[in-house]
């Protein structure tokens, strides 16, 4: 019987030593540093590696396709149709002068070549979608490796062909593995922990336990998917009582900016293992979570988030006013609720690295499981993050123009183009209100014409 169990026995010893090995390295090398927020510089000196790969597989790709006569194809830019802005009276002007010899103040209040205008810029509208074509993935002009980010992908050497098996083996065998097991580490550290701490009475001891809790896990997390992020201008970190606001492109937003600092989360009570997740941080902190019947009800939230803001003991609360993830191109419209509140505004602009890895999440066509599993066998994700100067409602400004104008800010300092855009528009029609604004326009300037003439 001894010789019957013998090889099972060994087999048990071999796994109890390699799940040591392993816990134990993943104790010394990513869970220490994240509770102490020290790094190795491992994740950056990765990062520098993988550029020169990539920068090499670029070069063979187009060296290849050269000798083969192959096309590449070349991703197209943020904006196809390239002209500088004018003014709707402007345009039309200019279709009159080139449609007519007759004096343009002589000209009739409407004239069928301005038909023209709106043909035109519907035509402008289907080639050159700009709300369509920010809820796509981010195009690269190099390939890194992943046959998801790259049309030019196809068979050009061996070599080639052997390094993107390697690249595969890799992110599947070894870097998938790991990265699950730091987001079990961390998810269930901050449930338990949370709990736990949740259990203390209010006061300094519980808010201190709390914050170290909250970054503790969030850096795991972090590091679940080997993200590497760059802070700048941190002395413009949001501050309690505040409303700290950013752009959105991911889910995971949330972790990048929270394992630099904690924040009171807004958002909807959800079920199942994220309703786990919220239930457990509310013992520990005031986030502000909202029954589905509440969150179309905006004097409910306003006054819910304007209670929190009036309370300066209280975390900055961390809001996505676009309310919806936009592909790290551009910002789009914020939703003006957070910005009539009256509290101190801390803008946060974040830009994602594409070529590591794409973070943005097209929810229409990826569900949450599918989308995480993307992020981990990626080859990691890089950022960088500007904390803003504060900034205030201004006299005379409304909510709406202050929006756009914090917009702006975050939209200059990312590198992001600014559009006045809902991103709404994803997932519906286009409101009357744009239409009417364009007839508005045209008929402001058929009767600012007619005005001209009887004065002259």
């Amino acid at each position: 019987m001894e010789l019957f169990f013998n090889p099972f026995d060994n087999l048990v010893c071999i796994l109890r030593i390699s799940f040591t090995v392993w816990f134990t390295l993943l104790l010394v090398f990513i869970i220490v540093p994240a509770i102490f927020g020290v790094s190795f510089g491992i994740r950056r000196l990765y990062m520098k590696t993988l550029l020169k790969i990539f920068e090499w597989a670029t070069l063979r790709i187009e060296r290849g396709a050269k000798e083969k006569n192959h096309h590449l194809y070349k991703p197209y830019s943020n904006a196809i149709i390239a002209k500088e802005p004018t003014s709707l009276e402007e345009e039309i002007k200019e279709i009159r002068r080139s449609g007519s010899n007759r004096d343009l103040d002589s000209a009739s209040e409407f004239e069928m070549s301005d038909i023209f205008y709106f043909a035109r810029r519907g035509v402008e509208s289907i080639m050159d979608d700009e709300v369509t074509k920010r809820f796509s993935a981010e195009e690269l002009e190099s390939w890194n490796l992943l046959t998801r980010s790259n049309n030019n992908f196809h068979y050009i050497s061996l070599r080639l062909t052997v390094l993107w098996g390697l690249g595969l083996l890799i992110r599947y065998g070894f870097l998938l593995p790991l990265r699950v097991t730091l987001a079990f580490t961390g998810v269930g550290l901050l449930v338990f922990l949370t709990s736990v701490v949740g259990l203390l009475p209010n006061g300094k001891i519980k808010n201190f336990l709390s914050k170290k809790v909250h970054l503790m896990c969030y850096r795991i997390c972090v590091r679940a998917l080997t993200a590497i992020i760059t802070y700048h201008d941190s002395e413009n970190k949001p501050k309690n009582g505040g409303i700290c606001v950013a752009n959105h492109t991911s889910p995971i937003d949330v972790i990048i900016l929270a394992s630099d600092g904690c924040y009171a989360m807004v958002g909807q009570i959800h079920g199942g293992l994220m309703g786990v997740i919220q239930r457990s941080m509310v013992k520990a902190c005031p986030h502000v979570w909202f029954e589905r019947s509440e969150v179309k009800d905006r004097h409910l939230v306003a006054k819910r988030l304007s209670d929190h803001v009036e309370d300066k003991s209280k975390l900055p609360i961390l809001i996505f006013p676009e309310g919806t993830c936009i592909n790290n191109t551009s910002v789009m419209m914020f939703k003006k609720g957070s910005f009539e509140i009256g509290a101190t505004v801390y803008p946060v602009a974040i830009k994602y690295d594409p070529r590591f890895g794409d973070a943005f999440w097209n929810s229409s066509k990826f569900g949450m499981v599918n989308y995480l599993l993307r992020m981990m066998s990626s080859w990691a994700i890089v950022c960088s993050v500007w904390y803003l100067p504060p900034m205030s409602r201004e006299e005379g400004e409304d909510a709406v123009q202050f929006a756009n104008r914090v917009k702006a800010a975050i939209a200059r300092q990312g590198g992001l183009v600014d559009l006045l855009w809902d991103g709404g528009l994803k997932r519906g029609k286009v409101k009357d209100t744009f239409k009417e604004e364009q007839q508005k326009l045209y008929s402001k300037m058929l009767v600012g014409t007619q005005e001209d003439r009887s004065r002259s």
